[in-house]
């Protein structure tokens, strides 16, 4: 019977309210370098120089600190999709484009996290942070597209369309990013032409509300 060696790693001490962060960080490098399937608590544990029974006290399983992951994801990624917008400026068009770039450009950035978010078999939406993180990146989705509209008061269905549409091609375009596909397809293009590029010229043919 295999029993894990005992961790050597010498423990660091840390001040009340840092360690759920110190995890957290610790749980996204290991997910970014070595994939989800490296990711334990144990793993997360052993990278932050705790003991493996730590992470238990703040995220109770790994489903818990998956989901945890997942929400500060979230939240940096409303925060990028917002910053994107804002430098954008005012020009509707200009904003929703802007989102575009910024939605693929967080996924590029941050792969496996951006990955995690969207792995719902491995998530508890139930956590507060999760649910409360995923609602608010919605919120602001539909919001882009609501101020990108000539008509605020478009019937929901449309509205829910028109989002569901963007999301779609932003999200469609940084997975096949991600995975490659487009690899063949940019190599095949003219002149330099590079991903964002192509990107570009993609969110160019985006008519929302139009």
């Amino acid at each position: 019977m295999n029993h894990e060696a005992p961790d050597a790693t010498p423990r660091r001490p840390y001040h009340h309210g840092d360690l759920k962060a110190a995890l957290l960080a610790k749980a996204e490098t290991i997910l970014e370098k070595e994939g989800i399937q490296a990711l334990t608590l144990r793993a997360a544990a052993r990278a932050a120089g705790v003991s493996h029974a730590a992470p238990k006290n703040h995220f109770d399983d790994l489903t818990g600190l998956l989901s945890e992951l997942a929400a500060l994801g979230f939240v940096r990624f409303s925060a990028a999709l917002a910053d994107a917008m804002t430098e954008a400026g005012d020009d509707p068009r200009q904003r929703i484009k802007a989102m575009g770039r910024g939605y693929v450009g967080f996924a590029a950035a941050h792969p496996g996290l951006f990955a995690l978010m969207f792995r719902s078999e491995v998530l508890d939406y139930d956590r507060p942070a999760l649910r409360d993180a995923t609602v608010a990146a919605r919120q602001a989705l539909v919001a882009a597209v609501r101020a990108r509209a000539p008509d605020p008061s478009a019937p929901p269905l449309q509205m829910a369309a028109q989002a569901a549409a963007f999301w779609s091609l932003a999200h469609g375009f940084a997975t096949l990013r991600l995975e490659g596909r487009l690899d063949v397809m940019i190599g095949s293009l003219p002149g330099n032409e590079t991903a964002d590029s192509l990107l570009d010229a993609v969110l160019a043919t985006i008519r929302v509300g139009d």
